[in-house]
């Protein structure tokens, strides 16, 4: 793979994030820019649900409101996330680049992940389709779509969880928390915080994410940055699209 162009850690509201990654696959598509990465942080925290998913029957949107935490319609498919102390990635890439079965190109962009959190001291491993494990616990869940020639995929990695949280957040089966959902999803997730049993900062995980992404992609990342035309072209879409009721409630 030819050189990535690397957007080190930033952080923007919820419908930003998301209209970066929108504009990024155009002028990907059309040549103007070259095969990206970035790495960012969500402000406030937000719920981004599935392009196919309904907002009012998987987020408390009155919670949400309460709380100060964003909602956005992601373009990619997948279930409700809430994004909160966690490292989001984006990749930005033409569809030569990658495989054309997708549980094979998850793999292959993955592996950046897996090396990541190997240089932290963490043994990962990938599990089909979308999904990164440590010990059996989902550490990272990604999500891919492809337009115009180009793929975009973007996860998170998990560095702290707050369980209520984001239980009063995510509509679960049962209206009340109990104990035993909150023993079950710390037995089906985990993050690096829990893992390494340390404070490891956000620069220490992005240096060996970093890192990882070139080892498994096999290319250099040069630091960059969003040129004028494509922080101006994301900003009209989180205006005109992702910020909207119309885009976010369109289910």
């Amino acid at each position: 793979m030819k050189n990535l162009r690397l957007i080190k850690y930033g952080e923007n509201d919820g419908f930003l994030n998301m209209a970066i990654d929108e504009a990024l696959i155009g002028f990907v598509s059309r040549g103007i820019s070259p095969a990206t990465i970035r790495f960012y942080g969500w402000k406030p925290s937000c719920v981004s649900v599935g392009f196919f998913q309904s907002v009012n029957e998987e987020v408390n949107v009155n919670m949400a409101r309460d709380l100060g935490v964003d909602i956005v319609r992601r373009y990619t498919g997948g279930g409700a996330v809430f994004h909160e102390n966690e490292i989001t990635y984006s990749i930005i890439l033409p569809e030569k680049d990658v495989a054309k079965d997708i549980i094979e190109s998850y793999s292959y962009i993955c592996q950046g992940i897996i090396f990541g959190l190997e240089g932290l001291g963490i043994k990962a491993a990938f599990k089909p389709i979308n999904d990164i494990i440590v010990n059996k616990k989902k550490i990272s869940g990604n999500a891919q779509t492809r337009k115009m020639g180009v793929v975009l995929q973007h996860g998170t990695v998990l560095v702290n969880v707050d369980v209520e949280r984001m239980f009063s957040l995510l509509r679960v089966s049962k209206e009340k928390i109990s104990d035993k959902d909150i023993e079950n999803v710390n037995e089906r997730v985990t993050w690096v915080k829990r893992e390494v049993c340390r404070d490891v900062g956000l620069k220490e995980i992005e240096d060996c994410l970093i890192e990882g992404f070139s080892k498994a992609l096999r290319c250099e990342l040069k630091l960059g940055a969003l040129s004028f035309e494509e922080l101006e072209q994301a900003l009209l879409i989180s205006k005109e699209k992702y910020s909207t009721f119309k885009w976010n409630f369109w289910r």
